[in-house]
C-alpha cells in the first residue's frame, strides 16, 4: 500500500489553499499512491473571527472537489479537516473525510477533544469558542483493511486510539496543525506510543511552518509502524511524501508481541 503524507503551509485563503491541495495531490498521484493524507485545516488557518465565512457544509465544495480528485486517479483520499457547517448549529465542526477510490465518502470524523490553551509568547487559543466537540468514533473498511480517524489534540488521549484498535483498526490517521511549542517535544513521541501500544499504522499528515495570526506550526509529518519505527518523515518544506506500508509486518508484530490480547478487559475500562 503506497501512502503519501502531504505537509501543507495553508494560509487564510481558502480558494488558494484548495489550489495547493489539489496540486498536492497530483503529486501524490504521479508517484503511485494508493492514498493521499491531506493535514487537519488543509482549507484555512487565520483567525476565528473568519470561521463563520470559510466554514462549508458536507457535501459542498471541498468534499466535491476531493471526491472528484479521488475518482479521477483512483486512489483513497483522507481530506485531512476543514470547518463543516450545520444548518442551525451556533458553532462549526472540525471534520475529517474519507473518500474511496471511486470518489464515494466513505467516512466523516468530527473531532473529539477540542485544544484550548495560553502558549508562552502567542495569543491564546480557544478552538472551542467557534467548535463545537464531536461525540462519534469513527473507522472506515478499505481493501488493505479497517481504518480509523482522529485529529491533531486527539493524539494526547490514548483511550481514543484503544477504541479504535478495538473496533479493529489497522490503520490510524491523525492529520494535523501541532504547534511549533508542543511540537518539537511532543509530536514524535506520542505518535509513536499510539502505534505501538495500538500495533497499528500512524499516519499523520502536517502543516508547517508560520500563518495568520502569528501562530506556527512543527510540521514533521510521519509514518509510524505497529514497532513505532518511523518509516516516513517529511521535511520542513511543503510537499509529498510516499512510502510503501508492509501490511504483513503488522500481523507479524501482533503474533510474536500478543499484547492486544493480553488486555484485562475485566479491570479496565
Amino acid at each position: 500500500m503506497r501512502v503519501a503524507l502531504i505537509q501543507m503551509n495553508s494560509q487564510d485563503s481558502p480558494e488558494a489553499n484548495l489550489r495547493e491541495a489539489s496540486r498536492l495531490i497530483e503529486v501524490a498521484a504521479s508517484e503511485g499512491a494508493d492514498l493521499a493524507a491531506l493535514p487537519e485545516l488543509f482549507t484555512y488557518l487565520g483567525p476565528s473571527a473568519e470561521h463563520p465565512r470559510i466554514a462549508e457544509a458536507i457535501p459542498g465544495r471541498t468534499t466535491d472537489d476531493l471526491s472528484a480528485l479521488a475518482e479521477k486517479h483512483r486512489m483513497y483520499i483522507l481530506g485531512g479537516s476543514f470547518l463543516e457547517q450545520v444548518p442551525g448549529e451556533p458553532r462549526f465542526y472540525n471534520t475529517s473525510t474519507f473518500f474511496d477510490r471511486s470518489g464515494r465518502l466513505i467516512a466523516k470524523y468530527r473531532k473529539i477533544h477540542l485544544f484550548d490553551v495560553d502558549l508562552p509568547g502567542q495569543a491564546p487559543y480557544r478552538e472551542s469558542a467557534t467548535v463545537a466537540a464531536g461525540a462519534e468514533v469513527v473507522t472506515a473498511d478499505t481493501e488493505f483493511g479497517r481504518i480509523g480517524m482522529t485529529i491533531c489534540y486527539d493524539l494526547r488521549f490514548p483511550e481514543l486510539y484503544r477504541a479504535l484498535a478495538s473496533q479493529g483498526a489497522e490503520l490510524i490517521f491523525v492529520p494535523a496543525a501541532f504547534t511549533l511549542h508542543t511540537g518539537k517535544d511532543h509530536w514524535e513521541v506520542l505518535l509513536r506510543a499510539r502505534a505501538i501500544e495500538n500495533q497499528v499504522f500512524v499516519v499523520a499528515p502536517a502543516q508547517v511552518g508560520p500563518h495568520p495570526p502569528g501562530r506556527e506550526c512543527y510540521g514533521n509529518s510521519l509514518i509510524a509502524d505497529p514497532w513505532g519505527t518511523v518509516i516516513a518523515r517529511s521535511p520542513n518544506p511543503v510537499g509529498v511524501t510516499v512510502t510503501t506500508l508492509d501490511l504483513a509486518y503488522q500481523k507479524k508484530v501482533r503474533l510474536e508481541l500478543p499484547a492486544l490480547a493480553h488486555r484485562r478487559r475485566e479491570l479496565l475500562s
